[in-house]
């Protein structure tokens, strides 16, 4: 996967305010995760350490220090305001122009999703592929975020519900491997931090997709109704429906390896045995399959627990989940979801297709949609390929980016593209940071000539 680097464009400098202000950040002039050129091989030495990190791209809301943790930086304290941080006003005011704060609540969320990645071993020739390779006690900080308040309380796994022929056997192990480590829990159990966040914070974090059959099962496309969901119909009396694979591997589990879910609830139910007198927030985040993961968890908790905490998803990357129908049901329950996406990212494009999104439509189901007329509009439905979204949207875009190749599917894609559009996203109207100098200097020349006229 290669990095493809536009030419630079000088960063943007804003004026000082009473805000905080933005870090210094050095101009990438390339950036390649593919092997180097006999021309890139002789670079100076100084010049290779300076840009050999893909994460030293990222225009962080903090300052960079190898030594520091992103978490111990120049953190703003959310104390009261922290449920708006968590969307309990469905992020209203806050993604347009993006809200520092929640900038820097995502991208923390973010490295969490990071550190799953960088902890899941994906060396298929050895015996401990498909396992955490850190221990809990250390996960954090070997995986790149070290003093972030939290201690890990729980790994966890998830199983493929496909059932494998008997000729796998003779295929490597890895082809075959049905349960792997996917993600854990951890607990904000820092009191300086508690106090910055206005709150004790549970994070639950996944991974994407990694091993053979997780693939297969993200092909599972159709829709299939979700358990014991029967008794909570939407409003057009539909039930709600998932995606095959994503359910499969949520609920799926043998006698070695108990589902997902099984963890998943026991987990959390015993968190909340410890922490449920003093406020406390859910926050389950991830990318890709990990996002979808996310908001089967957040629903799977909403609904099977009682005095369940506010529930977050924070998502990057995501495919679309659910019908319409759950996504009444996630509304109703007051699961907040927060989905990160990038316009020229396939994958949020899939599967399914989406044939509206307007609540009008939903309570008169006579009025056409798409031009379709109802009757085809429900012969469609029948297909169990009519996806709906969910939750609110921060949408961005790789084009957006002086550093990134828009083209590039599997960089669109990327967990670090997304952190970095993030970093440097300001408003749909300036949408990276490198160009507010250009729009800031037209927005001056304009005033100019309206004195001048």
């Amino acid at each position: 996967m290669s990095l493809t680097m536009k030419p630079v464009i000088r960063p943007c400098r804003f004026p000082s305010t009473t805000t905080p202000t933005l870090p210094k950040y050095v101009p990438i002039r390339c950036c390649t995760l593919t092997q180097p050129t006999s021309r890139q091989l002789t670079k100076s030495i100084e010049d290779h350490r300076r840009f050999k990190s893909w994460e030293h791209t990222l225009i962080s809301p903090v300052e960079y220090d190898r030594t520091a943790s992103v978490f111990t930086s120049k953190a703003v304290k959310l104390g009261d305001r922290w449920k708006e941080y968590q969307g309990i006003r469905d992020w209203e005011g806050l993604l347009d122009p993006l809200d520092e704060n929640l900038r820097g609540e995502i991208l923390r969320y973010g490295y969490f999703v990071e550190a799953a990645y960088r902890s899941f071993e994906f060396d298929s020739s050895i015996p401990t592929y498909g396992t955490c390779r850190y221990p809990k006690s250390t996960l954090l900080d070997r995986s790149g975020i070290p003093d972030t308040g939290y201690r890990l309380t729980r790994n966890l796994r998830a199983t493929s519900g496909i059932q494998l022929p008997r000729w796998i056997e003779k295929a490597p192990s890895w082809v075959g491997t049905q349960s792997s480590w996917i993600g854990y829990v951890a607990v904000c159990q820092d009191k300086e931090e508690i106090a910055r966040l206005g709150r004790r914070d549970v994070v639950i974090a996944f991974r994407g997709t990694a091993t053979g059959l997780e693939w297969l099962e993200n092909l599972r496309a159709t829709l299939t109704p979700l358990p014991n969901a029967g008794s909570n119909p939407s409003p057009d009396g539909s039930e709600p429906m998932v995606e095959s694979g994503f359910l499969s591997l949520y609920t799926s589990g043998t006698p070695e390896s108990p589902s997902l879910q099984e963890l998943v609830r026991r987990e959390v139910s015993r968190l909340l045995q410890t922490y449920g007198d003093e406020p406390l927030s859910l926050t389950i985040t991830g990318h890709s399959l990990g996002a979808a993961l996310a908001i089967l968890t957040a629903y799977d908790i909403k609904t099977t627990l009682k005095r369940a905490p506010m529930v977050t998803v924070m998502s990057f990357g995501g495919p679309r989940v659910g019908n319409r129908s759950f996504r009444c049901q996630l509304e109703k329950q007051g699961t907040k979801v927060l989905r990160i996406v990038n316009s020229d990212d396939l994958i949020t494009k899939v599967p399914g297709f989406v044939l509206e999104e307007d609540d009008n439509v939903l309570k008169n189901r006579n009025v056409p949609v798409a031009g379709l007329p109802c009757w085809i509009q429900k012969r469609v439905e029948d297909t169990q390929w009519v996806y709906s979204e969910v939750g609110r949207e921060l949408r961005l875009r790789s084009r957006d980016s002086p550093y990134l190749n828009s083209t590039n599917f599997a960089t669109c894609h990327d967990l670090k593209t997304y952190l970095h559009l993030v970093n440097g996203f300001v408003s749909s109207t300036c949408p990276f940071r490198a160009t507010v100098t250009r729009v800031l200097n037209n927005h001056n020349r304009e005033k100019v000539a309206c004195l001048n006229s």
